[in-house]
């Protein structure tokens, strides 16, 4: 019986709460509305607004937000 609820996902929820966005299913749509406010924001932030674009997938938002909040200190 033990090891059925350590098998069971529910019992770690969290283990894989982090998904690589390349991976994500919906990962080509366009970035949604939050990922652009939050990204043109972390572009200035940080100095660098070459990082904001229109026209990038939900994946290339998340990656650039993530490389945006380290270099701006937010890691």
């Amino acid at each position: 019986m033990a090891d059925e609820e350590e098998l069971n996902p529910k019992n770690h929820p969290t283990d894989n709460a982090e998904k690589d966005p390349d991976d994500w299913v919906t990962g080509d749509e366009p970035m949604t509305g939050a990922q652009r406010s939050y990204l043109k924001t972390l572009s200035e932030k940080a100095h660098d607004p070459d990082a904001y674009a229109e026209d990038i997938s939900k994946a290339e938002a998340s990656k650039r937000i993530d490389a945006l909040r380290e270099k701006a200190g937010l890691e």
